[in-house]
């Protein structure tokens, strides 16, 4: 596995691209990933609630 980093110096200021200074390739938003998560926990929840706690 070959790194490069093409960062440069100028100023005494170092110089990044945005995906150099995240270290990580853009992936899907978070806040999508987070809305997801949240609504199958609370389908999921409310699947257990129906099947096991119902009067």
């Amino acid at each position: 596995m070959i790194i490069r980093n093409s960062a440069t110096k100028q100023k005494e200021q170092i110089v990044e691209s945005a995906t150099e200074a995240r270290q990580a390739e853009p992936g899907p938003s978070i806040l999508a990933l987070l809305a997801i998560s949240l609504g199958l926990a609370v389908l999921i929840l409310g699947v257990v609630w129906f099947v096991f706690f119902r009067t």
